[in-house]
């Protein structure tokens, strides 16, 4: 094994649409979603060290919260990618982070999907991209769709991947929170609206019934075409009111976004990340601005950029 550095990036992800389920008998949700991979990328950094030996540091966007030992999710990938292949090779995994932390975007499975690269390179190791997106579903729902990127349909639990057609770009600008949404608060949260529906016998804004959570075709046949308008007005999250009730001041962003002309706005995934839809370049930029009078941090990106297996 030569010594070295190895440079991997991954983009973080929204969802189009995240459609969900009651827990099923294994404990989990069942998922449909639609992945989009977003022009903000994760970066780890993956150098030798003494055999058994795994460091990390953390640089960048909220990088004083995220933890540097055995429960990072890189870590984790690490220690995977070592018994798969029955190695104990060490390393230094440096993270450069610019994904909102605990956002909803899938910043820490972006980590995982690059350290898996890295370490597969630096290690010498020839493991196969089927082989490294088996062991990326080991580590979560998210890291599969963080290695291949683009736009896919995530099925099961959203591990199961199917690439999307997509014309043209979207343009997207992500409103961050400084608050902070654990993803199984807000799902058990998502329970409770659920259950309470249920015996009301009406239907709340984003929740979801007893029936198989599914994404809507119309959706697919606008992103395959490529017309931002249809799938502005199409988006959709059903962990949206779970996520609006733990942090109400979200609604504020929604309706900000909405004032400075977004084709539609969605909180990303367990939130609390806001993203808005732009029809182009242009309006991203002018929308990106809006929030920046509004006293709100905004970054523009687009969407469908390759992850490091695409």
């Amino acid at each position: 094994m030569e010594s070295r550095e190895v440079r991997v990036s991954a983009p973080g992800k929204v969802n189009l649409s995240l459609r969900v389920g009651p827990v099923d008998e294994r404990g989990y949700h069942p998922l449909e979603t639609v992945f989009q991979a977003v022009s903000l990328y994760e970066t780890v950094t993956a150098s030798a060290a003494p055999e058994g030996t795994l460091a990390i540091s953390v640089s960048g966007r909220d990088s004083e919260l995220v933890p540097c030992d055995e429960s990072n999710l890189v870590s984790r990938a690490a220690r995977l990618l070592q018994k798969h292949c029955g190695v104990t090779y060490g390393a230094r995994l440096a993270i450069a982070k610019t994904v909102p932390v605990a956002g909803g975007m899938g910043g820490g499975s972006a980590d995982a999907a690059a350290a898996l690269c890295a370490l597969n390179e630096l290690w010498g190791l020839s493991v196969s991209s089927e082989e490294l997106t088996l062991l990326a579903a080991q580590l979560g729902a998210d890291v599969p769709f963080c290695l291949h990127g683009k736009t896919m349909l995530g099925t099961r639990y959203g591990d199961v991947l199917t690439p999307l057609p997509a014309a043209g770009t979207l343009h997207w600008v992500l409103v961050p929170s400084a608050a902070k949404l654990a993803t199984p608060e807000v799902y058990r949260h998502f329970d409770v609206l659920s259950e309470s529906t249920l015996s009301e016998n009406t239907v709340l804004p984003g929740s979801a019934d007893r029936r198989a959570p599914q994404v809507e075709r119309e959706l697919l046949s606008a992103i395959a075409e490529g017309d931002p308008h249809r799938v502005g007005k199409l988006l959709r999250n059903d962990l949206q009111e779970s996520a609006l009730a733990l942090h109400p001041p979200l609604r504020e962003v929604l309706e900000t976004l909405r004032a400075g002309g977004a084709l539609g706005v969605l909180v990303s995934g367990s939130g609390p990340t806001v993203m808005a839809l732009a029809e182009g370049e242009a309006e991203a930029a002018a929308l990106a601005d809006f929030c920046f009078a509004a006293g709100l941090a905004a970054i523009p990106v687009t969407g469908g950029v390759a992850g490091p297996l695409a």
